[in-house]
């Protein structure tokens, strides 16, 4: 994928805030100290009279987007995911989630591929944490289109929203002109038959690199694109797993309380499959360039190919 454009989606959820600015003016963008990271620096830039910087003051930020979401408005809380999911959890889970306010969380540089600024900054816990919190929406989007329909997505709904971007950039896999976004619907990025691939985020794109490389040794893998963490589409990985009869999760987050528990409890209940789930094995990252760093922890397509084979042995 050399030769594809590479975009971060952070960078996308900056720009999809400036294009939703342009035809709405019923929303405000908060950061905290962080709007150079996180790109929301470009919707300060556009409209500066509807951006807040509470500071290096998370929890704050949060209380004040809770208030602001009180007088009919619709706030953007933005910040690390470490930060947002992890130091402010108090306050999203009671200011927030409790009484089901009208706040978007964008949570930037979440996972393994946040690199350099290692184990503390890397959160891959996140998922996990916002999945608890009743009536939260949770997206990873995979790719820069598919990022932009998200925030469009969680503007237009109502309720709170946590949506993880990344720090690295990536691969656009999906085609802006014929992509279509549902919040709660998962997307068939390739059929298969022989086992399922359900990932999210920066994995679907590995995801799909693999089942080429597994197609090229006779096994047919299916590859879901599954955005949307909570509410789960449940039709398609049972329908896929069903006709593969094993299922594969990827993420770049913890296998504990992510989207592998989530895909598992389904079929547990529904359709009981060999399951093998992919992504961090209960330890903390390190420092070190991200695409090593992947590697490392086999998030990539090398390391989605030789689970999918251990998973067929």
């Amino acid at each position: 994928m050399a030769d594809v454009k590479k975009v971060a989606t952070r960078q996308s959820y900056g720009e999809a805030l400036v294009e939703l600015g342009a035809e709405h003016d019923d929303f405000v963008v908060l950061d905290a100290d962080l709007a150079a990271a996180t790109q929301t620096g470009k919707f300060k830039a556009a409209y500066p009279d509807r951006f807040f910087d509470a500071g290096i003051a998370e929890s704050n930020m949060v209380g004040i987007a809770a208030g602001i979401a009180t007088t009919g408005r619709v706030a953007f809380a933005s910040t690390f995911a470490m930060f947002a999911a992890g130091r402010a959890f108090e306050q999203v889970r009671n200011s927030i989630g409790y009484p089901h306010l009208n706040v978007k969380i964008g949570a930037t540089h979440a996972g393994i591929s946040v690199g350099e600024d290692g184990a503390t900054h890397q959160c891959n816990e996140d998922i996990a944490l916002m999945r608890t919190i009743p009536g939260m929406t949770v997206i990873v989007p995979c790719d820069d289109v598919e990022a932009k329909a998200a925030v469009r997505a969680a503007y237009e709904m109502e309720g709170p929203v946590y949506m993880r971007f990344g720090r690295l950039a990536v691969p656009v896999v999906n085609d802006a002109d014929s992509f279509e976004f549902e919040i709660g619907k998962g997307i068939l990025m390739r059929e298969g038959a022989d086992v399922t691939i359900v990932a999210c985020g920066l994995m679907v794109q590995a995801s799909l690199e693999a089942a080429e490389a597994l197609a090229a040794k006779g096994i047919s893998a299916e590859v879901i694109d599954m955005h949307t963490i909570k509410p789960l589409d449940e039709d398609i990985i049972l329908e896929s797993a069903k006709k593969t009869g094993r299922v594969l999760t990827v993420e770049e987050h913890s296998v504990i309380g992510g989207l592998g528990d989530a895909v598992c409890a389904v079929l547990a209940e529904k359709n009981p499959v060999p399951v093998k789930k992919l992504g961090v094995n209960d330890v903390f990252g390190e420092s070190g360039p991200a695409v090593d760093l992947l590697h490392k922890y086999g998030l990539d397509a090398e390391g989605v190919e030789r689970a999918v084979e251990e998973l067929l042995a």
